[in-house]
């Protein structure tokens, strides 16, 4: 036995894996992934797979980069861990203050964990509490969208709309106030009138009349929600949900997580529609993919009802053991140098034109019923009749099948269900790109023309 084949048997023996029916595992030996190269990824056979999901939406700049690297060993050199609670560190101080400068609107107050979820589960608390006090205790429930995903603890679970992640744990979850997501084709297609693209939108306005009172806040994937299977926002959808939460004085709580750090084509998906949010929670790519770190920012409306004398117990009682670990800063401040210096958002422009119009030959394939695109995310739908929109049986594992055929062309990508999903780090040539495009092409065609 190989070392390969070694780890896999370990791996089928011992490890439990997110998303991942185990049961079938073994019919299907893994990729030992054991090294990284740029955009590239290598296994313990020396082959090399371009990572066409940025190894789960978070790498930006490329793996292992060197200015990164650098800085992590650097801050390893002087400080490795120290807590935030009653003690501070120069990284987590000026990391904070560089979120603050980069945010949309009058975001300035950041607060450190290690996930995104975890980073939706503090912001989700923050705008409870913020309600309990400034005396409105009536307030304690929230407006998320239909088919919503925003991490997998309990308060996130809770305001997330997938019933195949999350009708299971229906018991734990608190009730939820559910906002229809934009459901037509042809809107998302923009191929309708924006009265039509906005009907969605115009439900919170009747959510609220109802039950505004009691709602803390409005919890949204700014322009696509990326677990639904890349279901993007029409244009002007975020911008009413906003005027609407506005209106009734709620708390605007947008999920960057997966949109933010330039994967939209601006630093935060937000911007686009100039969007400025009461709470914001970010993660994936703020280290550039290298270690686990998140942030939940809040303004001043927001932070200021947490100010008080020691006695009146207004404190966020609420901290992890590693919040605003050093190395994880020293790597965020390294990649946010590293978007200004390479001019990152700007040169966007030219990948994301390119991977659109590569796109088109892949819309045409006789089994891709629609593709979703926002910047450098992008869903490819998957249909048994494209013409009739009619789904593969769930049993058929279609997207699965799609991504492991992608492997034999040189490329790791991911499904959500029968959607293929591309997520190509920032610092992808166009070269990359084209191959990116033709492996998943390539797939495609040999699964569903052998169907």
């Amino acid at each position: 036995m190989n070392r390969t084949e070694e780890l896999i048997q370990k791996d089928i023996n011992h490890l439990w894996h997110p998303f991942t029916q185990m049961k079938l595992w073994p019919e299907e030996p893994p990729l030992i992934i054991e090294k990284g190269d740029k955009n590239w990824l290598i296994d313990t056979d020396g082959n090399r797979y371009f990572d066409g999901v940025s190894s789960l939406w978070v790498t930006v700049h490329g793996h292992n980069h060197p200015r990164i690297k650098a800085a992590i060993k650097d801050q390893l050199e002087r400080l490795d861990h120290s807590t935030l609670l009653g003690l501070s560190h120069p990284l987590a101080v000026l990391l904070a203050a560089r979120l603050a400068e980069i945010a949309p609107g009058d975001l300035k107050w950041s607060f450190y964990s290690e996930s995104g979820s975890t980073a939706v589960e503090i912001g989700l608390k923050i705008a409870y509490q913020h309600w309990q006090q400034v005396g409105q205790t009536q307030r304690k429930t929230f407006v998320a969208l239909e088919n919503a995903y925003h991490g997998d603890t309990i308060g996130s679970v809770s305001v997330g709309g997938i019933d195949l992640f999350h009708k299971v744990y229906g018991p734990l979850l608190f009730d939820v106030h559910r906002l229809p997501q934009p459901h037509c084709r042809a809107c998302r297609l923009g191929l309708k009138y924006p009265e039509c693209d906005l009907a969605c939108a115009n439900a919170l306005d009747d959510i609220l009349e109802k039950h505004g009172p009691e709602v803390c806040a409005l919890v949204v994937e700014p322009m696509m929600q990326g677990a639904a299977g890349m279901v993007a926002q029409p244009k002007g959808y975020l911008t009413r949900l906003y005027e609407i939460a506005q209106k009734h004085d709620i708390l605007f709580m947008a999920d960057e997580v997966a949109t933010g750090f330039g994967r939209t084509g601006k630093m935060f998906a937000c911007e686009l529609e100039g969007i400025e949010p009461d709470i914001m929670c970010m993660g994936k790519g703020i280290t550039g993919g290298t270690l686990p770190l998140a942030a939940t920012m809040a303004n001043d409306r927001v932070y200021n009802a947490f100010l008080g004398d020691f006695d009146e117990f207004k404190t966020f009682f609420h901290g992890h053991t590693y919040t605003g670990n050093p190395l994880a800063c020293a790597a965020a401040l390294a990649s946010l140098e590293l978007f200004s210096e390479n001019r990152v958002l700007e040169n966007l422009a030219a990948s994301i034109d390119h991977l659109e119009k590569g796109l088109a030959k892949i819309a045409a394939l006789k089994h891709v019923v629609e593709i979703r695109r926002q910047g450098m995310m992008v869903g490819i739908e998957l249909a048994l009749d494209k013409e009739a929109d009619e789904p593969y049986e769930a049993s058929e594992r279609m997207g699965h099948k799609v991504i492991m055929a992608a492997r034999k062309h040189g490329v790791i990508i991911r499904p959500l269900g029968d959607t293929v999903i591309l997520m190509p780090p920032l610092s992808s040539t166009l070269e990359e790109l084209d191959l990116l495009l033709a492996a998943t092409e390539k797939a495609i065609s040999e699964v569903t023309e052998t169907a």
